[in-house]
């Protein structure tokens, strides 16, 4: 009997991913305001924020010019203000993902003061990294190799380890919201079905009308890419964070500066170093820039939504 419906769309795109100059860094002293339809006039509303609307397309370029760390938009200080009320933990976020976010590689060592250096630079870093501690390498369960934007949604997905906390039927994004109660979440999903942009991009859009749905705030991310690739999920990814007004971390734009993108001979994994901030030969490599900047972009996010703007 052949898979029907939902489960055959994640057993056919489900793919296996395994982990493997001076660069002017982003700092959210130096970031502007991320993409907002009609900023100028935007005045938060009692409306579900998951049945906004855009007011404009984005252009398809467009996302390349975005900064690095994102700022805030009211809406998600809506959001947030909702989760809080619900009993949302403003002392923990989720990560959502597919190798790259495995902690082996991502965050981790921010739960460990022997294992990375913010220097003076980034000293500013540090309340974050205190006030999520645990966090950072916590295991979530929506964060798999191979996990992709449908997988991760799915209530089939015995095809990964159940983890003992997950209900029956649950799905792992759902059981990683309720299990962990987090205020936001970060969400970096990189595989692209082979080029199917269309349903990754139905999908992404499911996963976050989710995450909205729980009062939860997405901070959703580009990736890396080599120069000219044959598949791009960036604009894809900027163009939805443009539709619900969330922070959009784009990574690309800290990556794409770096040797080779930052990206290893395949393309797609990362070059690897640890997250040092003060030593310029590791400021080389992709993944401490992953790392950085993704603090900075939960910085960013926790302080606009916890302040209010």
């Amino acid at each position: 009997m052949k898979p029907t419906g939902f489960i055959a769309i994640v057993l056919a795109f489900l793919v296996a991913c395994a982990g493997g100059g001076q660069v002017v860094p982003a700092t959210p002293g130096n970031s502007t305001q991320t993409m907002v339809p009609g900023s100028a006039t935007f005045t938060p509303t009692d409306k579900p924020v998951n049945s906004l609307t855009p007011t404009s397309t984005l252009a398809r370029t467009d996302w390349k010019s975005q900064p690095v760390i994102p700022a805030v938009s009211a809406d998600m200080v809506v959001v947030y203000q909702r989760g809080l009320a619900r009993g949302r933990d403003p002392n923990r976020f989720s990560k959502v993902g597919d190798c790259q976010n495995i902690t082996t590689y991502f965050l981790a060592e921010f739960d460990d003061p022997n294992a990375y250096s913010l220097g003076p630079g980034y000293a500013s870093l540090q309340p974050t990294i205190d006030h999520f501690a645990g966090s950072w390498s916590r295991a979530s369960i929506a964060v798999h190799g191979g996990m992709n934007v449908a997988a991760v949604q799915s209530p089939f997905w015995d095809i990964t380890p159940r983890p003992a906390e997950c209900q029956s039927g649950e799905s792992p994004l759902a059981c990683e919201i309720r299990v962990y109660n987090p205020s936001i979440v970060i969400i970096s999903m990189e595989e692209s079905w082979s080029g199917d942009i269309v349903k990754y991009d139905q999908y992404m859009r499911m996963i976050v009308k989710y995450v909205l749905s729980q009062d939860v705030v997405p901070i959703l991310a580009t990736r890396a890419e080599p120069s000219n690739p044959a598949i791009s999920i960036n604009a894809t990814v900027a163009q939805i964070a443009f539709d619900y007004h969330l922070p959009l971390w784009n990574f690309w734009a800290a990556a794409n500066p770096l040797p080779d993108h930052g990206l290893t001979s395949d393309g797609f994994h990362l070059t690897w170093a640890a997250p040092f901030f003060t030593d310029p030969r590791r400021m080389e490599n992709g993944w401490p820039w992953r790392n950085l900047t993704a603090l900075q972009a939960i910085d960013a996010v926790w302080q606009g939504v916890s302040s209010g703007h």
